[in-house]
């Protein structure tokens, strides 16, 4: 098993006043070096603020957070020299040029000219943004600024990368270069952990993940193991037209041969089931006979274990 490179460990955060909030509610994590760790969560759940501690920007009330081993509270600097960090917004100096912005990052964690030079050259290639190195940032698309956000915040050669929901705001081919640009960085060998609340994003990218809410996290493992743990590999959603029949048809479709599981939702029954020839058919035949209005078919998601363990869609 590899190391782990980021370790927190019961971490707690209350922001004061007459009426306290607690945005992070006794978290543990441990994250392996080398992969894309995730967190994934609704809006206001809790992961920046995580993300903002582990980035030495906030002081949690309880707990600790460990970067290479270094606490990050304890020893705030030398922490830092290990974490790169992207955050929600543009940080970008807008008064400095692309190749600048990148150039004076690295000479201010004690590059020599030249070393810098060197550093800024490559990174300005890696990320496809030479043609642009003498632009500023304002005249850069959503989609380079934040590739350029990315070279700048790995300049220094980091070994944690964090990423605070690094495509928002960007439009679909964007973020696809995005990925693209965030899966390479497993062969320079940094760790990666972000925070998004797209279930595309985490799919596509993350290695592991936790998913979180109101400050916790609910659970964690890969997002396939995640997508199996809701006990199907398809989901047949049956709109009913009379209600008083759906305990009798959730009864039958039980016995039927392929099916996991069963479950009331709005309007209806939830079948999870086995990949299966005629399973579909059998389903349909059966919720025939008790007003079956419409069925939609779908297949496991991480919205999917989402809903199941909170009740409620992911981005509510």
């Amino acid at each position: 098993m590899s190391e782990t490179i980021v370790a927190i460990t019961g971490l707690r955060k209350v922001y004061g006043g007459k009426n306290p909030v607690t945005a992070v509610d006794g978290i543990d994590l441990r994250v392996p070096a080398g992969t894309i760790y995730g967190l994934l969560g609704p809006n206001g759940a809790g992961k920046t603020t995580t993300i903002s501690i582990a980035t030495t920007r906030a002081i949690p009330t309880a707990g600790s957070v460990r970067i290479a081993g270094v606490d990050v509270v304890a020893q705030p600097a030398l922490a830092r020299q290990s974490i790169g960090v992207v955050p929600q917004y543009n940080t970008l100096d807008r008064s400095c040029t692309v190749a600048e912005n990148i150039y004076f990052h690295c000479r201010y964690f004690g590059m020599n000219k030249g070393e810098a030079e060197g550093r800024t050259a490559r990174l300005l290639e890696q990320f496809r943004l030479s043609d642009r190195a003498k632009a500023y940032p304002q005249a850069l698309s959503g989609g380079l600024a934040q590739r350029l956000q990315i070279a700048r915040a790995i300049a220094h050669k980091p070994k944690v990368l964090f990423l605070d929901e690094p495509s928002a705001g960007l439009d679909p081919q964007s973020r696809i270069a995005m990925w693209d640009a965030v899966q390479a960085l497993r062969g320079e060998g940094i760790t990666v952990v972000l925070t998004t609340h797209y279930m595309e994003e985490a799919d596509e990218l993350c290695d592991r993940l936790a998913i979180i809410d109101h400050g916790k996290i609910l659970i964690e493992d890969t997002p396939a193991a995640l997508k199996a743990s809701v006990g199907g590999d398809k989901i047949y959603d049956l709109r009913m037209r009379d209600a008083d029949a759906r305990e009798k048809l959730e009864e039958r479709l039980r016995a039927v041969e392929g099916v996991t599981g069963v479950e009331a939702i709005p309007g209806g029954i939830r079948v999870l089931a086995r990949a299966q020839d005629g399973l579909l058919a059998r389903v349909v035949m059966t919720a025939n006979e008790c007003g079956l209005q419409d069925v939609t078919t779908t297949e496991p998601s991480l919205e999917t274990v989402f809903i199941r363990m909170t009740g409620r869609e992911l981005r509510e």
